[in-house]
């Protein structure tokens, strides 16, 4: 693990932004796994910037998003498609056909489920997973109490995540109870990690992730066992860990 802290946001995602840009120059069709939300946003951003500045090419990368609400169509402004393309996809060369993302409206989840972690495996399994991290410790939708040898499956959400995620709704009631979602097991078999995580909010999951016990009630803490995985914080996310860390991704020292 190579916990990397910044000063702030924009820093830090323009560090994860070299990462990704660093692998993707020397693989052209890298594997690329995906998350929505706040968080992610900076290093998107700064992604699109390498593309359109730089020539950062997308066009034989495959990209597997973490998860997907169940029962939002794609064109919903909630739904993690929807996200995606606004986001990122719209913004650089990357081809359609290449493009996964969790189908919430499939008629028979299990089945789409199984076919999705086999269409990882068929891609060459993901080389480099983006990652954030919730509140309570959870990635992807795997929330506390998750099996950490877990695959992609459907979750029902914990009325905190539901709540936290309800104003970005006209109402509870058009909260989605149920998402799909990779699993532990699944994310862990990335062959590499960059875990993101930036505010004061995030500062007491990030503390127990990268030094407190492994544990299932903090399904972060699984990522102490890969083999590569990036931390990257702001001082803020950052501001209750006691080690002593680096501030470059080339320092390359991992513990």
């Amino acid at each position: 693990m190579l916990v990397i802290i910044k000063n702030n946001y924009e820093e830090m995602s323009n560090e994860a932004a070299k990462i990704v840009a660093d692998r993707l120059r020397k693989k052209p069709d890298l594997v690329l796994g995906l998350a929505t939300g706040s968080t992610p946003l900076g290093l998107y951003k700064e992604l699109i910037r390498m593309y359109k500045e730089e020539g950062l090419d997308f066009s034989k990368v495959t990209t597997f998003n973490l998860d997907e609400y169940v029962g939002l169509p794609p064109t919903h402004n909630q739904s993690y498609h929807y996200f995606m393309y606004e986001n990122f996809f719209n913004h650089i060369n990357i081809n359609p056909r290449y493009i996964h993302i969790p189908h919430g409206m499939a008629k028979d989840v299990d089945t789409f489920c199984d076919w999705y972690e086999k269409r990882i495996i068929e891609c060459g399994g993901i080389d480099l997973q983006i990652l954030g991290i919730g509140a309570n410790g959870h990635i992807a939708f795997n929330e506390p109490g998750s099996s950490l040898g877990s695959r992609v499956r459907i979750k029902t959400l914990t009325e905190k995540t539901r709540n936290d995620n309800a104003r970005f709704f006209a109402s509870m009631d058009e909260v989605p109870k149920y998402a799909i979602t990779m699993g532990i097991g699944t994310v862990m078999d990335s062959k590499e990690i960059i875990l993101i995580a930036n505010g004061e909010k995030k500062a007491n999951a990030i503390k127990d992730a990268v030094e407190g016990p492994i544990t299932g009630m903090c399904p972060a803490t699984i990522v102490q066992m890969h083999r590569k995985v990036y931390v990257l914080l702001d001082k803020e996310a950052a501001s209750k860990l006691k080690g002593d860390y680096v501030d470059s991704w080339e320092a390359k020292v991992f513990s």
